[in-house]
């Protein structure tokens, strides 16, 4: 007999051992995690001048990987968790959740080799399986509101494609808009399920916290991304364009203030996401200033992918992770590094490069370290916890 803690006795053939493909989250998180650590140590070689480009050259590599590879890789990951909650209804599971998997990690093998074709065939074609993974059950069970999720997912795929197309001389488009877009399509994502659950897990973590949602506020937030999506694909006047990320500046400061974020300092699995939502707001307000040629780009782009995806993603992955698997939702010291190590990468990256610019390769090498540390520390630690089965005995 095997006794399973939170639990009565149950039999051993009960409770697998092995649980990796039980969950969509279990595999993605794995994968993004490791991928996170070790493509930015290869992008680090290759910005030093120590690895050769792949035929997406220079940061196009860099930008495509970490949109298309780790930030997808995470977000499959939770939307085939949350579907299934969502809707009572089965996300891919076992063998084609495997499937799944393997589809990801060949857009990445494929990116490193010759193959151009196959691989633009590949990354474009992973978002819509998996908007059609997420798909079938929420037509199944009518869940509208979700329904957007499958429509992202289909644009991710098109700009994937784009930004194929333009790496081969077949398209005339920059590949720098397609990463745009593409992390406005992330960031309106992030938007939406932060304003879903910060506010619910800050109530839920933090008594007395009284973080609270406006409809006005909430629309202008939301729709201010796709206004500046649409600024993103029609290239209007560098004015025109620092006006829109300000104003939706504003509107984001104001919902996360809404939140509460000062009461959150004793909670990390808490702080970690009103932190990384703050760096959406710095995001949209350096983007106003490099509009307007105060600012270098990369540093406005780097505070919503380090920054925000970063914080994000590994504080989503870590709350998740414990949740789905019956542990509490409790953090040790640990977790909180990985939390720290990603700020640090975030604060390093941005405002390093901007104060000194002299040292801008230093800050480069120091942020990769600090997000690389993060990501691995966080795969080596969850490995157990993800591959194997829920303490509390429960399907998952």
């Amino acid at each position: 007999m095997l006794k399973v803690e939170g639990s009565g006795p149950l039999r051993a053939h009960a409770r697998p051992a092995y649980a990796l493909w039980n969950l969509g989250f279990r595999p993605f998180y794995l994968l993004a995690s490791a991928f996170a650590a070790l493509s930015v140590v290869l992008w680090t070689l290759q910005y030093a001048a120590f690895l050769p480009e792949s035929y997406l050259r220079g940061s196009v590599w860099h930008g495509h990987e970490m949109l298309f590879g780790f930030t997808l890789a995470v977000v499959t990951g939770f939307l085939f968790t949350a579907v299934r909650n969502w809707t009572g209804q089965p996300t891919p599971t076992g063998a084609l959740l495997a499937a799944y998997a393997a589809l990801w990690v060949a857009g990445r093998l494929l990116v490193l080799t010759p193959y151009a074709v196959a691989a633009a065939l590949v990354n474009a074609a992973f978002p819509l399986a998996v908007a059609i993974g997420i798909g079938i059950p929420l037509v199944r069970s009518g869940n509208r509101r979700n329904y957007f999720f499958i429509a992202l997912l289909a644009v991710l795929s098109v700009v994937t494609m784009a930004m194929h197309l333009s790496a081969l001389r077949i398209l005339p488009w920059p590949e720098v808009v397609s990463v745009q877009v593409g992390l406005d399509v992330v960031l309106f994502i992030m938007a939406v399920m932060g304003g879903r659950v910060i506010p619910m897990f800050t109530n839920n973590g933090i008594p007395g916290a009284k973080a609270t949602r406006r409809a006005l506020v909430e629309k202008l937030a939301l729709g201010g991304v796709w206004v500046l999506l649409a600024a993103d694909l029609l290239r209007p006047s560098t004015t025109v364009t620092a006006v829109v990320a300000l104003g939706v500046a504003a509107a984001h400061a104001t919902r996360l203030c809404l939140w509460q974020p000062w009461r959150t300092r004793p909670t990390p699995l808490v702080w970690i996401l009103h932190a990384a939502y703050g760096w959406i707001v710095v995001h949209l307000c350096l983007r106003a200033l490099a509009a307007l040629g105060y600012v270098a780009e990369p540093l406005a782009l780097h505070a919503l992918t380090v920054g925000g995806i970063g914080g994000l993603t590994i504080g989503m992955m870590s709350r998740t992770a414990r949740g789905h698997t019956g542990r509490p939702l409790t953090v040790d010291g640990f977790e909180v590094t990985c939390f720290v190590l990603v700020q640090a990468a975030a604060a390093i990256r941005v405002f390093g490069g901007m104060l000194l610019p002299g040292a801008y390769s230093i800050t480069v090498m120091a942020a990769a370290i600090c997000w690389s540390s993060a990501f691995a520390l966080y795969s080596i630690r969850y490995w157990p916890v993800l591959t194997r089965a829920r303490i509390d005995g429960k399907p998952g």
